[in-house]
């Protein structure tokens, strides 16, 4: 056989065999994640909602344009992993804009993002000693028929640089868009109440974190008012609830109600506690002497609690690891001037556990928390949050509190061999009734003394889930404090326990997924930046020159004789 017969073969061959693995391909798909991390493998989870997507679902992402390197990375691990999405169902059809990109119409861009909620983001860019302010806005839009739902891309962490955020934010894309994709694609089917009837947070107090829920689930109020005419009744009716949240309750419960909310328990109902174990805020404190007297506040819970395993002791956490306080300190001209001091009973939380409930989040503000105690029994308890090791203590009540203690300097030997207090705790196993063997405040025939299993949270701090409002009386997003400007993870923790609480399908679960990301090191670069320009720029161009030259010269050689 020829030479020339060989090569034809070769080719006939070759391209038979590109025919044959494009039709395989067409009809096998699969993508290859080489990553260590795993980073591009779609969980399980979110397989499963977006293979439900049947119309088509637009994401427009706006992270499009001339922006440091830090957003450049989130672009591209966004746009991977929405190729991951799209190469699953087509239906996922995404774009990235920018939204800057007409001058002409900046401003009006700008404000008609500010209405829907998506805060930009101003950068500094430091190149070489050289700065430059960027703006960018770290934000997605999923739309699916007439629904549509806004995505943040870019975590808030105080005093994180910019891609320690960057990093954070990508262990939660996938979370934030399997979500998104979730939230417009199905129809709601929880339904979740709010409890009042005994003094919890007004709704303008929680408007923020109500919004937020209706986005994936039916929200309404809940009153127990009805309970001393007609227990059974309410006790029917709140059965056809999958969560009830209780939210600062400031009045006692009485035997009967405690006895439907049991039932409720009993029965499957999920529960989420923001209790207040000793009477005390901030706005108690604001008057001519700046003090008042904290004393143990008694909602008749304590005997329900200890049944489930836990109770809220009527102490106060004083802890060193704390989120500042703004007080007036003197005039200047028409404006009052405001200092920001250290407040010992306001804890700053940073979660430990890898529970996916708290995993990835950033410092949690706490307002005159107290500790949990766990208590031995049947029913599991996982610590999701707790005060600082070593630098926090507690403060029996009853106690004075003044706007004074801003100026003490607690010693650290106060602290030595405490700390660590729980406050905020899942119990999950089959609870038992609190009534259990004892004579009902009213007869129930579909009274149990145990149920199957179930799950609730409980948070020794009524005012975690309070959001502030503004000098229009409108309410603030839940977590910022217009006092200091800082943004707290108060309204991400609480959605994530909602999520888990209702959560059927694993969604909270992605939130767990860790992601290896190095940090570009940026002082060892402009330390060694011309070795760097050397290394990845002259070298690969030696190396490709000498690479031409040894092959002109053996081709030379190999066709010259």
């Amino acid at each position: 056989m020829s030479t020339a017969q060989q090569n034809l073969k070769k080719t006939a061959f070759t391209l038979l065999f590109v025919v044959v693995l494009n039709v395989a391909g067409h009809f096998a798909f699969k993508r290859f994640d080489l990553t260590a991390d795993k980073r591009y493998t779609l969980s399980k989870t979110s397989l499963n909602i977006v293979g439900e997507v049947k119309e088509p679902l637009y994401i427009d992402v706006f992270l499009e344009g001339d922006f440091p390197g830090e957003f450049k990375k989130l672009q591209t691990e966004t746009q991977q992993l929405l190729e991951e999405f799209k190469a699953q169902n087509s239906n996922v059809i995404f774009q990235f804009v920018n939204p800057l990109e007409d001058e002409e119409e900046r401003d009006k861009t700008m404000q008609s993002f500010l209405e829907r909620g998506m805060l930009p983001v101003n950068v500094t860019v430091n190149d070489k000693g050289q700065q430059t302010q960027e703006v960018v806005f770290p934000w997605a839009v999923a739309t699916y028929g007439d629904r549509s739902v806004k995505i943040p891309l870019l975590k808030n962490m105080m005093g994180a640089s910019t891609a320690e955020k960057v990093v954070s934010s990508v262990q939660h894309l996938e979370y934030a868009f399997a979500n998104a994709i979730n939230t417009v694609s199905k129809e709601k089917q929880k339904k979740v109440i709010i409890l009042n009837g005994n003094g919890e947070l007004p709704d303008r107090y929680i408007a923020n974190f109500i919004t937020s829920v209706r986005e994936n689930y039916f929200i309404a109020p809940f009153t127990l008012d009805s309970v001393p005419s007609n227990p059974t009744g309410t006790l029917k009716h709140i059965k056809k609830y999958d969560l009830a949240i209780i939210a600062k309750p400031t009045e006692a419960f009485s035997d009967a109600e405690k006895q439907v909310l049991d039932q409720f328990i009993i029965n499957g109902g999920k529960t989420l506690w923001l209790v207040d174990q000793v009477q005390m805020d901030m706005d108690s404190l604001y008057n001519e002497t700046g003090s008042n007297l904290a004393f143990p506040r008694d909602l008749g819970l304590n005997e329900m609690f200890f049944k489930y395993g836990i109770r809220i002791r009527p102490d106060l956490i004083f802890d060193l690891q704390n989120t500042p306080i703004a007080l007036a300190t003197g005039e200047q001209g028409s404006a009052t001037q405001y200092t920001q001091y250290p407040w010992f009973y306001a804890p700053m939380v940073y979660p430990t556990s890898s529970h996916p409930i708290v995993s990835n989040l950033d410092g949690i503000k706490f307002d005159f928390a107290s500790p949990i105690e766990l208590l031995g029994n049947n029913i599991r308890k996982t610590v999701l949050l707790h005060s600082s090791t070593s630098a926090s203590r507690l403060v029996g009540t009853p106690t004075e509190i003044s706007l004074n203690m801003v100026t003490l300097r607690p010693e650290q030997k106060e602290f030595v061999g405490k700390g660590n207090y729980p406050v905020a705790v899942l119990l999950e196993g089959q609870f038992h009734s609190m009534y259990e063997n004892r004579v009902l405040p009213f007869q129930d025939t579909t009274f149990k003394n145990s149920g199957k299993a179930n799950k609730m949270i409980v948070v020794s701090d009524g005012d975690l889930i309070k959001n502030q409002l503004d000098k229009n009386g409108q309410p603030l997003e839940l977590g910022y404090d217009k006092w200091t400007n800082n943004v707290y993870a108060n309204k991400e923790f609480m959605m994530n326990c909602v999520n888990y609480l209702l959560d059927d399908n694993g969604l909270i679960n992605i939130r767990s997924k860790e992601v290896d990301l190095p940090i570009l090191d940026k002082q060892k670069v402009y330390d060694n930046y011309t070795y760097s320009q050397v290394i990845t720029v002259a070298v690969p161009l030696v190396i490709l020159a000498l690479f031409g030259v040894v092959f002109t010269v053996l081709r030379k050689r190999k066709y010259s004789r």
